[in-house]
């Protein structure tokens, strides 16, 4: 643990912050010295109360599928960290193929709508510029590299949700200059521990990129002062072979 204190130390919001690519972010962000909150819908399951005892992050609980979830979660986590001025929205849901439309406007509500939502609120409060906080801010959105284009989002909800986000977040970076840096990372088929070094199938480089990659990549776009707008692949140049 650093021994900087809890205020001395940026505060974060990862959201889905305690599963996989989401707990990746968390993991990696706190043992680079960030005060991590670690948004989950049960605090009190195994993957919090581990993460929590493994690195120090502070779950923060919340549905963010529901109406007003990003909004509670916003306030929950502000009031625990008043310092927060960062915040990385990793949390989704992936389905293959069409959904029943209560099914697809509750992914778009968690994939889309909830990042948008906890986007303008750190801007917002941000650009009222209260004590204690940088003047400018950071977000970053977890995409899908597999989702590449119309034909994508006409057959599934879930790329319309992720082309949705991936066109927000553009805009917010205008939007929110004043207050916020707003990015993006998508990553490619990314596998888990301890399945590291996997073929990567079809991909540029011989294997397939890891969670800490994923994580690797938010963290410098958190810190990144002069980066707002962009996305980075993290694909294993997958995206290289689509485009010859």
């Amino acid at each position: 643990m650093s021994n900087q204190t809890l205020e001395s130390r940026p505060a974060v919001l990862v959201t889905g912050g305690t599963k996989r690519i989401g707990a990746a972010i968390t993991r990696r962000l706190a043992a680079a010295g960030w005060r991590v909150l670690a948004h989950t819908r049960d605090a009190a399951s195994e993957e919090a109360r581990a993460l929590a005892a493994s690195c120090g992050a502070e779950p923060v609980q919340a549905d963010l599928a529901v109406p007003g979830g990003a909004a509670a979660l916003f306030a929950a986590a502000v009031a625990a960290a008043p310092e927060l001025a960062f915040i990385v929205n990793s949390a989704a849901a992936f389905a293959p193929g069409p959904l029943p439309p209560g099914e697809s406007a509750r992914m778009a509500a968690l994939n889309t709508d909830a990042p948008e939502k906890l986007t303008s609120l750190l801007g917002l409060r941000l650009l009222e510029n209260p004590p204690g906080l940088p003047r400018r801010g950071a977000v970053v959105d977890l995409l899908d590299a597999a989702v590449r284009g119309d034909a994508d989002v006409q057959t599934s909800p879930y790329a319309a949700s992720k082309a949705a986000l991936a066109a927000s977040m553009r805009k917010s970076a205008g939007l929110f200059a004043d207050s916020l840096r707003v990015n993006a990372v998508a990553p490619g088929a990314v596998l888990p521990p301890p399945c590291g070094g996997v073929p990567g199938g079809d991909t540029l480089l011989p294997e397939r990129p890891s969670p800490d990659d994923v994580a690797y990549a938010v963290e410098f776009l958190l810190k990144a002062g002069g980066v707002t707008g962009q996305t980075i692949l993290v694909d294993s140049g997958r995206f290289i072979l689509d485009s010859l």
